[in-house]
Formats: C-alpha cells, sequence, structure tokens
C-alpha cells in the first residue's frame, strides 16, 4: 500500500464504529497518514442531500488519534447551509471544513447547487474566521 495521506470519508450508510475499522484496516496496511471526514449520512430526511452527524465529530475525536473534518457541501447539498454548519463542525472539535468552491458553478460538471463561487467564498472564510476569532473550541 502506498504511504500517502488519505482523507477517508465516511459512507452513507456507516456507523460511526465501521467508520473508524476502516480507518483501522488501512493503518494496519502500514498506512497511518489518515484523515477522517464527516460527509453525512443517509437519512429519512429530504430537507438536506444527506443528514450531517455533527456529533460523530466529537466521538471520533475522543475514540482515534486523527484528525476530523467535515464536508459541509456533500452532507448539505445546499449553498445556504454551509456557513452554519462550517460553524457547527468548528464549535464542536471538528480540525477543518472542506467546501466546495467553483470559479463559476453554473457551468460546474457537477454538485452546481452547493458550490460557491470565490467571491463567496471568500465571504464565507472570512466569516469562518471571525467565529473562530469569537468562540472557543472544545
Amino acid at each position: 500500500m502506498a504511504n500517502k495521506p488519505v482523507l477517508l470519508k465516511r459512507g452513507l450508510a456507516a456507523t460511526i464504529d465501521e467508520f473508524i475499522h476502516a480507518a483501522e484496516y488501512i493503518i494496519s496496511k502500514g498506512n497511518s497518514q489518515i484523515m477522517l471526514c464527516e460527509r453525512g449520512i443517509r437519512t429519512y430526511e429530504r430537507a438536506t442531500r444527506n443528514t450531517l452527524d455533527i456529533s460523530a465529530v466529537p466521538i471520533l475525536k475522543q475514540e482515534t488519534h486523527l484528525p476530523v473534518f467535515v464536508d459541509v457541501t456533500h452532507s448539505t447539498g445546499r449553498k445556504d447551509l454551509l456557513l452554519p454548519t462550517a460553524k457547527a463542525a468548528i464549535a464542536v472539535g471538528a480540525d477543518g471544513v472542506m467546501a466546495e468552491v467553483h470559479p463559476d458553478p453554473a457551468v460546474a460538471l457537477s454538485d452546481a447547487a452547493q458550490q460557491m463561487d470565490i467571491k463567496q467564498f471568500d465571504e464565507f472564510y472570512a466569516e469562518l474566521q471571525r467565529f473562530m476569532n469569537t468562540h472557543q473550541t472544545i
């Protein structure tokens, strides 16, 4: 196995335990360069693409030594929810946040509705920085 960094995203139907075991499998094959990524799970809810399991972040931080990221674009599928869910991720201790950005989301080959353009991303990032500067994380 190549010893390259791996961003391991939680499967749509994976339990937290199964997610941790997937990381342990990669480690058992000799690669410890793993970052976990909570990207939402499949539920009956239709308001978002997936349901962001924000409680998974502190659990993963307690149960593993691995960095934990949250993919706010794939979990919500909605541009209007990116900032609130990113703030929630930071508030519960995520090591980082993933968000999709495209110079012109209207012509993106996939996921156009959830992507920010560069100006929107700059605003998103500035607001997230303000939030991080005024709130302590666990």
